[in-house]
């Protein structure tokens, strides 16, 4: 009798599991992987992407979580890195390449630790600490912004659409997001807050990017519904409803019983007169534009072109918010409450055709708290690109009056701050130095790749950079246009503080969690659970019909 032991399976057979420095060093290679994808799109000079899915559906772009999302990444470790892209898009709206780019600089020297026998809780310490300085640090370098700093919120707008598809018109475009956000800022004592929400982003393709513009209202995709109404009322009191402007046909099912055709007649024109009652209910509160959330019967809408109301009808339920917030009107759910102090009030509403589609201008409000900025362009693909960067740019306005500090850009933030943790670093005792400083130098990846983008030596640049930081230029950045490191906050290269410091935690966060990850269990493709025998029913087989 042999003294061989039995192989033990203690999971379900076909179980793949990586385990040790194997299951760390593939984690990390994937998520590498992803912040290279997308590493040269960083910076004025990056390329963009052109990604085609299964549809054969063409985006083109060079917003790092447009491109994250849209190649379908499997990997679990690389779809953590896209979740770092989430957030950031989430939070801030724009520097989600930065964030992604960190998280995989961060990975790889932690790797160059772990290849030297430093164990991973000890780099993640040391990660940790050296995050909580980077967000100290940050916060004491950063400038004062307020809403009344115009030029500087263009700056922050300008900055943000640099090396994106709108570039060639961002002046104008800076303008119109700077003035947008503004709009829709709310003050609640010292707090302010904006709901990026309230600014509605419509995309039509026609013109040049230059034609885009900022509606003080809204504009709604709908058009009149009634070829006799006006196309134009100016000194618009605008009625919203919530209800449909028919005859509500019976809840059960009833049955009329006529005996003459009188009776026919009568019937006819009590409907007739009862829709009557209804658009007189609308006519007396005085008002001469009409939005309905339901329907408008076909009777309806003649009486109400006779009385020279200008309607639209099934409107979006997010637009007649919208329409509620930029109108000063309130949505009534009942004709019968309908007031004079229910309506809104606009400049002019009017229907314009853009393209080959109608749709209806609701503009020049008092006070609007939602407005529309129509994006033109002249293909699909620049509309698309011009629409994502102007997202960003609201976003890092938003970002930027939020908080009420901003830094330059152009990676001398990053630069100071490794300047700032190799100090620090020195004055640690044990291995977390070791790994600190292995972050400070994560943190050099923006200028370096700034640089490397422009087609630039990097070396050089970060050793000019270096130097001007010793000398306590605090934001000595690189121009990747003249390949000359200048004071970027002299040349308007400005930023939201809110960029910087989520994504340096996200990328914190997410490689710690990488490199705790020391086991792969993958579960077996083929163990997904089985069909009941016999069919859907589960019937036992034989048994069916």
């Amino acid at each position: 009798m042999s003294d061989r032991i039995q192989p033990i399976f203690i999971m379900p057979e076909g179980t793949e599991r990586t385990s040790g420095k194997n299951a760390q060093r593939t984690n990390i290679m994937a998520a590498r992987a992803v912040a290279e994808t997308v590493r040269t799109t960083l910076g004025p000079k990056g390329m963009d992407k052109m990604i085609v899915d299964s549809l054969g559906d063409v985006t083109v772009t060079n917003d790092g979580v447009t491109i994250l999302q849209e190649m379908q990444i499997e990997h679990p470790s690389a779809k953590m890195i896209v979740e770092v892209a989430k957030t950031q898009e989430d939070e801030v709206g724009d520097g989600t390449t930065t964030a992604v780019v960190l998280a995989g600089e961060l990975l790889k020297n932690a790797e160059e630790l772990l290849e030297q026998n430093v164990h991973p809780t000890v780099v993640a310490k040391g990660y940790r600490l050296a995050e909580a300085k980077a967000q100290e640090v940050l916060k004491r370098i950063a400038e004062n912004i307020s809403e009344n700093d115009d030029e500087l919120l263009q700056k922050i707008s300008m900055t943000a659409m640099t090396g994106k598809g709108a570039e060639s018109s961002k002046e104008k475009l800076s303008k119109i997001a700077v003035k947008a956000v503004k709009m829709v800022t709310d003050r609640d004592g010292r707090k302010i807050s904006i709901d990026k929400e309230n600014i509605k982003l419509e995309k039509k393709v026609g013109g040049a990017v230059e034609d885009s513009e900022l509606v003080e209202g809204l504009v709604i995709d709908k058009e009149k519904v009634h070829s006799g109404m006006p196309g134009t009322i100016t000194d618009a009191k605008i009625a919203l409803i919530d209800c449909a402007v028919e005859i509500k046909s019976t809840e059960m099912d009833a049955k009329i019983q006529i005996t003459d055709p009188m009776q026919m007649q009568a019937f006819i024109d009590q409907e007739e007169h009862m829709l009557r009652i209804k658009v007189d209910k609308i006519t007396k509160s005085g008002a001469n534009v009409v939005f309905c959330q339901k329907g408008i019967d076909d009777l309806a809408q003649h009486f109400l072109a006779k009385k020279g109301i200008y309607a639209a009808r099934r409107v979006k339920k997010s637009d007649m918010d919208a329409l509620a917030r930029a109108t000063g009107g309130k949505v009534v759910s009942n004709l019968e409450d309908l007031s004079p102090a229910d309506l809104g009030k606009a400049g002019v509403v009017e229907e314009v055709k853009i393209g080959d589609e109608s749709v209806t201008y609701v503009k020049q409000c008092v006070n609007p708290k939602s407005v529309t900025i129509l994006i033109k362009g002249g293909t699909e693909h620049v509309v698309d690109e011009v629409k994502r960067a102007m997202e960003d740019a609201i976003g890092d306005i938003s970002a930027a009056l939020k908080v009420g500090k901003v830094v330059a850009g152009a990676g001398a933030p990053e630069m100071e701050l490794a300047r700032e943790l190799r100090k620090y670093a020195e004055s640690l005792s044990g291995r977390e130095q070791l790994a600190v400083q292995a972050f400070a130098k994560s943190v050099e990846v923006i200028p370096r790749t700034l640089a490397e983008n422009a087609g630039l030596d990097p070396i050089d640049i970060l050793t000019e950079l270096k130097s001007a930081h010793d000398k306590n230029q605090k934001w000595a950045g690189v121009n990747v246009f003249t390949g000359k490191v200048v004071d970027s906050w002299a040349e308007g290269v400005v930023e939201p503080l809110k960029i910087k410091t989520q994504a340096i935690s996200s990328a914190a966060e997410v490689a710690v969690m990488i490199l705790r990850i020391d086991d792969v269990i993958a579960g077996s493709k083929n163990n997904a659970p089985q069909m009941p025998p016999g069919g859907m029913g589960g019937m036992p087989p034989g048994m069916g019909m």
